[in-house]
């Protein structure tokens, strides 16, 4: 069984298609219905996204939770989910039809692989725009690539199940870049596999992204690559790690400074000297 999960919170005006580019998928449609399940985990919205839900479909598995974070949402879905294999959506992307046949042949033929991604398409403020080089994708042990920034694109990825249990589920400490410190999990344990077509759209540049609420990502970053070092990290690992921390705390460090925060500067200062 495949276990889909999107967590929302007031997304009403990006749902619906984002709803239907899952209940479109050819795969389903070729599937029999108890091979796979379909579960929104409603963040606390307030904007009617409950009788959205509603009047889509009733093969929708709905729950609603206080507003916690995604990733309070995304492991309740988890928890809740029966499927041995899992597929998050953000509530603002969209699925093309092939995605889950692509990815689940791909797991079929690859026993081995844990978790596989697909290229994207990318919309900001309702335009096509092309990725810059550092969004670059790359497919096998990558874990030096994932440090710099955030590789995982959880709308394309699929998992084994098992993955959740053996490096664990979303850090619900964290306000954003949860998917950040999971890769860094990820990547660490296994390789993530990377499928060249382009099956998803990722739809940007509206001002509830959490890149655009929160100032200095980089602290989130810091935060998971510090938690890394609990990872069991070869010494050349630790070297990365520490070259990366030293690099973003001087980013913010000069960024603290600037705004008079005098106890983040303090606080990014020892982080330096512990690193550097």
């Amino acid at each position: 069984m495949i276990s889909v999960i999107i967590p929302t919170h007031n997304r009403a005006a990006f749902l619906e298609e984002a709803v239907r580019s899952v209940l479109e998928q050819d795969y389903f449609a070729e599937s029999t219905p108890d091979s796979w399940e379909f579960l929104i985990i409603d963040d606390g919205s307030e904007d009617g996204t409950n009788k959205l839900v509603a009047a889509l479909s009733q093969s929708i598995r709905y729950y609603y939770q206080d507003h916690m974070g995604v990733s309070a949402a995304r492991n309740l879905g988890l928890r809740l989910a029966r499927g041995e294999h899992i597929a998050f959506l953000d509530s603002d992307d969209l699925w093309l039809k092939g995605k889950i046949r692509a990815q689940m042949d791909f797991m079929a033929a690859h026993p081995e692989a844990k978790v596989c991604c697909t290229e994207e398409v990318w919309i900001r403020h309702g335009l096509r725009h092309n990725p810059g080089k550092r969004h670059q994708k790359f497919s096998g042990r990558i874990f030096d690539k994932v440090l710099p920034l955030c590789l995982l694109s959880l709308s394309s990825a699929l998992f084994r199940r098992e993955v959740f249990d053996e490096v664990g589920v979303f850090d619900e400490g964290l306000p954003a870049c949860e998917d950040y410190d999971l890769g860094i999990r990820l990547a660490h344990r296994y390789p993530i596999f990377f499928l060249p077509e382009k099956l998803i759209v990722k739809r940007g540049g509206h001002p509830d992204q959490l890149s655009h609420k929160y100032w200095g990502m980089d602290r989130f970053r810091v935060f998971s690559l510090e938690k890394a070092f609990e990872l069991g990290l070869t010494s050349e690992e630790k070297g990365l790690v520490r070259a990366e921390i030293v690099k973003k705390s001087r980013v913010l460090l000069k960024g603290y400074v600037k705004r008079g925060n005098q106890a983040e500067v303090e606080k990014y200062t020892a982080i330096l000297k512990k690193y550097e």
